[in-house]
This record gives C-alpha cells, structure tokens and sequence, in this order.
C-alpha cells in the first residue's frame, strides 16, 4: 500500500457557510478522530486529497504543525453532480494496528470453453495491518469447469491477513454459457408469464377462474409469441375472448379493454337473473 502524504491546516470555522468558503478555496473539510483522543478538524488540499483517494483504503500520512499521522478514510462525501469531494472522515491508524477493511476482488485467466464465469462478491472484508494493506485479491480461473464455485474460505489471502467475511459466501461462480436458443426460450417464457399475470389482474378473474382462465390464457399467448398465428394476429382480441370462455366463467362481458375483455363485478345481476360468482 503507498503512503500518500498530505499537508492539512487546522479547521477553526464551522457550518455550512464555512464549508461552501473552504470548498471555494480548492480545499476539503476534514475532521480526524481515533484512539479516545479529540477529534481534530482540518482543512486538506483539494487535487491532491482527490488524487490520493482514487486507491481505494488509501494509507494517508496528515502533516499537521509539522508533526505527522497515520489515517485512513472512513467515509468520503462526494457531491452527487459534480467531482467535488464535500468532506471526509479519517480516522487515525498507528504503525502494527489492524484494521478491517474490504479488500476488492479481481478475476484473471479464462474459464473452460462454454462456460460462464460470475463474480458474486466484488469484495472480502479482511483484517490486516494498518501498514500493509493489499490493494486487492487476486483469483484464477484458468480451466475451470462448469460447476465449479470458489468460497471465501477457500480464497488464498495475502500473508498476515486473517478472513472476516464469512467463509461459506459464494465469490465465483463458473456455469455453462447458455446457448442462444435456450436464451431466446427462457425469455419468451418469463414474458408469457407477465402477461398472463397482467391480463388477469385487468379482467379482475377470481379463484378457480382465475386457475381456468390462466392455463388458456397462456397456451394462446405463447401461441402468437412462437408466430403460428401469422397473418391472424390481427383478430388477437378474438382468439384472446375465445380464450377467455366467456360462457363457461358464467361472466358477462360489459366491454373490450386493451387485450381481453372487462367484466361484471362480482355479485353483480346479470340479464337471466343468475348472479356472477
């Protein structure tokens, strides 16, 4: 881990007032806290703080009166437009101190052919020295097969480096590469569903309609998804009404709404007296 150094100034104005002026001057508010002792606020060198910053568990060395500190960031505040670090949080580190912190996972080498390679966790929360922080864990995939699943337990750590993340939780995970057909099928699947599931809820179907309605309802949809319609997808009202069986659900149409039909509420009387149930 490199040792970033950053001279800082000490902090005397406070508010939001004094914070907008500091920013204005290419300066970061600060405060800087650990070990019981009061928290100290500064003022950090924009660009720099900025630049230090983008490693991520960033060792920091504060110059503060001359007399130097170990920190790292806790929480950094970023404005949510622009590239403007709002404030920061350090908390003070000392040399031989361990610390938790999430350590990012990177993937090298290439799997088995057709296969598919998932990074589950993008991190591991590991407890290290303050010192010698990695800069990230590196994990080989070369050659392996669809099937196979790296756990945090079994993750290689860097030496002096002890796991907290638990070490059951999935990190990679290999599968076979789904072909195009498969893909297009499972697709068409879960968009049959939804629409069955939204013309149900717009016709109002209830209990053992609702059952009926949605084994036909979903035979006729994947139907005109696979196109064995063609030239008739014009009449998908009609197909769609007939689907429906209108007559059999002993429900009476009132309208046509937007891919089915609208019915009569529930208890509603209906022309030859009988009751919609």
């Amino acid at each position: 881990m490199s040792d970033l150094t950053l001279n800082a100034e000490t902090r005397t104005q406070f508010g939001k007032g004094a914070a907008r002026k500091i920013r204005r001057d290419h300066k970061i508010p600060a405060v800087m806290y650990g070990h019981g002792a009061d928290p100290v606020h500064i003022t950090l060198a924009a660009h720099e703080t900025m630049k230090a910053l983008k490693t991520s568990n960033a060792l920091l060395t504060i110059v503060l009166d001359g007399k130097e500190q170990l920190a790292l960031a806790k929480d950094v505040q970023r404005d949510p437009i622009k590239p403007v670090i709002e404030h920061i949080d350090l908390v003070v580190v000392l040399k031989g101190e361990k610390v938790t912190v999430d350590i990012p996972v990177h993937i090298e080498g290439d799997a088995a052919p057709d296969t598919m390679v998932t990074t589950d966790s993008t991190s591991l929360e590991l407890e290290v020295e303050a010192t010698h922080i990695p800069e990230g864990i590196t994990i080989s995939v070369e050659g392996l097969e669809a099937g196979t699943q790296i756990l945090a337990g079994q993750v290689e750590l860097p030496k002096g480096a002890t796991l907290i993340t638990d070490a059951e939780t999935l990190v990679v995970n290999v599968t076979a590469q789904v072909s195009e057909e498969a893909l297009e099928a499972e697709l068409a699947d879960a968009e049959a569903e939804a629409i069955v599931e939204h013309r149900c809820k717009r016709t109002g179907l209830l209990g053992h309609q609702r059952g009926w309605a949605n084994r036909q309802l979903e035979h006729e949809v994947v139907e005109l998804q696979r196109g064995r319609h063609g030239a008739q997808r014009g009449g998908q009202h009609e197909r769609l009404d007939e689907c429906l069986a209108v007559q059999k659900l002993s429900i009476p149409v009132r309208g046509v709404g937007v891919f089915g039909v609208r019915f009569e509420r529930v208890g509603d009387a209906v022309g030859d007296g009988h009751r919609v149930v």
